[in-house]
Parts: C-alpha cells; structure tokens; sequence
C-alpha cells in the first residue's frame, strides 16, 4: 500500500527514523559537549586559588596581630605529636629582628622574622626563618619567604623549599602569599606562597566553629584550614584558634604557648 506522498508506508517509517535517530545523535551531542564543558568549568573553578593581592593598597606593619595570628615579637608556640614511633617538636618564635624584601613596583617592604624549629626524637631536623607583616587595611597576614635549613641524615644541610619574594623562580619573581587572612570567610582559598617550581603551598577555608582541647588547654570558635601544593600529593591540615594561633598541625598539637616561655 503506498502513502498518498507516493512514498511507500514502510520505507516512510524507516526514513522518519533515521531523521529521528539523527536528530536525538546531534541533540545527544550538543548536550555532552555542554555537559563536558560545564565540568571543564566546575574543574576550573575547583581548582582557583587566589593569587591577586592588591599590595599597592598595604601599608605593612612587623607588630600586631588578626584573631587567628599574633605576630608580637617574644611570642611563642610550642607543638608535639608521635609520627611512625618518633616524637616530633615545633617551637615557633616571633623574633625581635625584621628583614626587608624588595618587590619591583612596591619597593622595600620590612617583615618580621618568625623562626620555627623542628625536632625528631630530640635531634634538630629543620630550621626555617619566615618572613610576614601585616596589612593595616586588612589585617591580613603577608608571607615574604623563608631561609630554610633542613638538616640531612649524612651530615649535609638542604635548603630546599627557600623563596623570597621578588627574587627569581622558575617563572619570573616570587610573589608574596597570605599566611592568614584578617576575617575568616568558610570557603576561602588563596596561595600562601608563589615561588613556581619552588614552594606554591595554597590554602582552603574548610571549617568555623570548632571546639579542640590540647594539652595546653581548650579552645573554642578554632578554624580548620587544608594545605595542598600542584608541586607535590597529598595534603595538611592545621587548626587556628582566637587569640593563640595554631594549635594542631598534622600531627603535632600545641602543648605550651606565650611569652618568652622557652628556655
């Protein structure tokens, strides 16, 4: 029986299909490359860190503080923790001493010089001297660099993961990173130090709220923050608390802190 179209009845089926099974292929198609595209863009978004800091807006100071980092010199931090069978010790000072950094279209900025020092098992492992001021507009928290000396089994002394900002990296000049934001905002994320190929540890605003008790004491409205770097796997996590700082790192937490309280 042919179609009044003089198309026969089963061949018009037949083409009706194909049209269809064209049309669904093509739809089909643009929706996947939609698809594809939207997750381009969540993986995109997932992976931006913020590394504009507008410096030229900063008056930096080397004394004060922000609810969650007190860089008064004379204050100190001492963490502890048990890794692998080993005792692992932190003792971080903010020293009575500044450093100045050069950055190209800012000038000379003076910074405070933290030291931290790492132990395992009593023996000295590393000992780094950090750089930060902080931003009056802000109170964000700047990170400059560090001099680092990691101490080698056989006897030699790396200094591997040392940068300052303004100084060559293996893309042009470091760049200052913030070590702490001045309001923590759930969610956050930025780069606390850009030095590419050197040290490019970011941060992640994860938690508010938290309760935590140490060996130093209980502390209430602490804040976790993970730390990941594209240099490397894995990732950290540290625990900041109101008017003390940090308080767990990995797996290290605090056992002592305040003024002058190492010998």
């Amino acid at each position: 029986m042919k179609s009044n179209s003089g198309i026969p009845g089963s061949r018009k089926w037949l083409l009706a299909f194909l049209v269809l099974g064209a049309f669904l292929a093509l739809f089909g198609l643009s929706v996947s490359s939609a698809q594809d595209d939207d997750d381009d863009g969540d993986k995109e978004r997932k992976d931006k860190f913020t590394q504009d800091f507008r410096l030229q807006d900063c008056t930096f100071l080397t004394e004060g503080s922000n609810p969650y980092f007190i860089l008064e010199p004379g204050y100190q931090l001492v963490l502890e923790g048990e890794e692998d069978g080993e005792t692992l010790r932190v003792e971080i000072t903010v020293l009575d001493e500044t450093e100045t950094i050069n950055l190209p279209d800012i000038g000379a900025i003076e910074t405070r010089v933290v030291e931290e020092v790492e132990t395992v098992d009593g023996e000295l492992l590393e000992t780094s001297r950090n750089f930060f001021a902080i931003c009056d507009k802000t109170n964000d928290v700047f990170y400059f660099g560090e001099d680092v000396d990691i101490f080698e089994p056989d006897g030699t002394v790396s200094h591997e993961g040392a940068w300052r900002a303004g100084e060559p990296d293996e893309d042009g000049l470091a760049e200052p990173g913030i070590i702490m934001p001045g309001t923590f905002l759930l969610g956050s994320r930025y780069y606390q130090e850009i030095a590419d190929g050197i040290a490019l540890d970011r941060a992640e605003h994860v938690e508010m709220g938290l309760e935590v008790t140490t060996e130093a004491g209980e502390f209430t409205d602490c804040v976790r923050v993970v730390e990941t770097t594209p240099l490397e796997p894995g990732k950290s996590e540290k625990v900041y608390c109101p008017e003390v700082g940090l308080v767990v790192d990995a797996s290290v937490e605090l056992i002592e802190y305040g003024f002058n309280i190492i010998q």
